[in-house]
């Protein structure tokens, strides 16, 4: 399947636990590159905050992740946060959440319990949209095939990228990954077309 969940906008959301204050945010990301960046942003605007907690995943097959404790007990910030983003089974998001310490210890289970939590307001704040993985098919055509191509462009299914018309045509098309190879093979029955490589 080419479809996955991942949050329309940044959101954020607010939790108190005992004095302890817990800024979440919640941001949509395209790279880990961008994960890290949204990071580095927060750590510069809340420098004077205790912790700086956070836990990414990327891609429709959800397997590029990572997480950090910031200096809280090993397991109890970045894990629970990250265990909120597989609970609403979203990818390409990074949550990052502050905490300000009020004084009192919530100790291991309170920590968990609290970041948890955080991450889960910052997610419901959020509007959670279906995406598809989407592939781009690259073509050349002769001008007389110009007919029977647009006829296909204007299916409706694929959006068209890129298109150079002269005496040889070129064309990029999206589309729906999985609705890709079908595609390709239309596009294959028309006279002149040739593909190019992705």
């Amino acid at each position: 399947m080419d479809t996955y969940h991942t949050i329309a906008a940044p959101a954020e959301a607010i939790f108190k636990e005992k004095m302890s204050k817990f800024l979440a945010f919640a941001h949509p990301v395209k790279s880990s590159a961008e994960a890290k960046a949204v990071v580095a942003g927060y750590q510069k605007q809340y420098y004077d905050a205790r912790h700086v907690c956070w836990a990414y995943m990327l891609g429709s097959a959800r397997v590029d992740f990572l997480s950090s404790d910031n200096g809280e007990p090993s397991g109890t910030a970045g894990k629970p946060i990250l265990g909120q983003i597989n609970s609403f089974g979203l990818t390409d998001i990074v949550i990052v959440v502050v905490r300000y310490f009020g004084g009192i210890k919530l100790g291991t289970s309170g920590l968990i319990a609290a970041y948890r939590e955080a991450a889960r307001l910052a997610i419901e704040a959020s509007v959670i949209e279906e995406r598809h993985d989407m592939a781009d098919i690259s073509f050349t055509f002769p001008y007389l095939a110009m007919n029977d191509v647009m006829k296909l462009t204007k299916s409706g299914e694929a959006a068209v990228v890129e298109q150079h018309f002269d005496n040889s045509c070129s064309m990029t098309l999206r589309i729906r990954l999985d609705h890709a190879d079908a595609l390709r093979s239309r596009l294959a029955d028309i006279d002149g077309v040739s593909l190019t490589s992705d």
